[in-house]
């Protein structure tokens, strides 16, 4: 019965994703809501400029309207799958506010750093308030092993540092036609069979309805894309694979099963610093997608050879889980 009803939600998102993308993408081409591309970027992204942003809109109502319809039909509205609405529509509107302030305004930066960070604190204090009326235990366990080690308070570091890290991770990630949206599916859909095997339904219908979503947005965003998610997406996706991570106890292999876009934010991270050091950039380009394109190879090649290694650290990541 279980696996019908995943299926059912898988369909449900991906359906309302590819009925309500031709409908919002003319809209959005209507409201002139399209990308600026960096000059510095590769030059055959200039070509992109215009392309409507702020598609993560179709991504979040398909996953939200996907989960509402089967935990309505088919379970309860529990506990966790508002917690879950809770940071996805939260970082969701964050970087709604970010797209909205660069596309519509015209403003190139968007939100400061100071104002996006404000809002990323304000939501995981939220979530961890949440999670202490609800006894949460807040001890972090190493896997493979029999290790944790109770964190009481010092949790809420432990949730900021997620949800902030991997939602900037995800957007620094999201460069390529369909890089994002393919590897946060083969993501979601990891964590979708973690939250399975433990007995975590509500979580695992959550997680599939994503990947429905991000499946059904990935039809108009695949290469040529027709629509980018802009940090609405973007941001939204990164702090729900952490909420996830969280809510199933699975905080350490969520680095591993994110392993794609931790490598991505490294690669940023060794560049800035190598630059600031030694004047030398340690890649063409970061983050580490446009290297390989300035090393001559196409776009597509770049997408599927990432979706490829996420899906080994996912396999990778249920294994250390479930086996070991």
């Amino acid at each position: 019965m279980l696996e019908r009803v995943l299926i059912f939600t898988l369909l449900t998102s991906f359906i309302i994703a590819v009925l309500v993308s031709p409908i919002f993408i003319p809209f959005l081409r209507r409201l002139k809501f399209g990308q600026s591309i960096r000059e510095e970027g590769p030059k055959s992204h200039q070509k992109k400029s215009g392309t409507p942003t702020m598609g993560g809109i179709i991504i979040l109502l398909s996953l939200l309207l996907g989960t509402l319809i089967i935990a309505l039909k088919f379970a309860n509205l529990t506990p966790n799958i508002y917690l879950l609405f809770l940071v996805t529509i939260g970082y969701g509107l964050i970087g709604f506010l970010d797209d909205f302030i660069k596309v519509v305004m015209k403003r190139n930066l968007g939100l400061t750093s100071k104002q996006k960070l404000l809002g990323q604190i304000v939501i995981a204090v939220i979530f961890f308030y949440s999670l202490q009326k609800l006894g949460f235990d807040t001890s972090l366990s190493i896997p493979g092993t029999s290790l944790d080690f109770e964190l009481g308070w010092g949790y809420i570091i432990l949730i900021f540092i997620m949800l902030v890290g991997t939602s900037n991770a995800v957007n620094l990630t999201d460069g390529l036609d369909g890089l994002v949206a393919g590897t946060a599916a083969i993501a979601f859909g990891a964590f979708a069979v973690l939250a399975w095997n433990t007995y975590q339904f509500d979580v695992a219908i959550f997680s599939v309805s994503v990947v429905g979503a991000v499946l059904g947005f990935l039809v108009f965003n695949a290469h040529p894309a027709k629509v980018f998610m802009g940090d609405t997406g973007s941001l939204a996706l990164g702090g729900a694979l952490a909420a996830i991570a969280i809510l199933t106890k699975m905080e350490i292999i969520l680095i591993i099963i994110g392993g794609v876009f931790v490598i991505e934010t490294l690669s940023v991270i060794i560049q800035v610093i190598s630059f600031k050091t030694t004047g030398k950039r340690v890649f063409k380009m970061s983050p580490l997608h446009h290297h390989y394109e300035l090393s001559g190879w196409t776009e597509w090649r770049v997408v599927v050879t990432f979706w490829t290694v996420g899906l080994l650290f996912a396999a990778l990541g249920i294994y250390l889980e479930v086996w070991m």
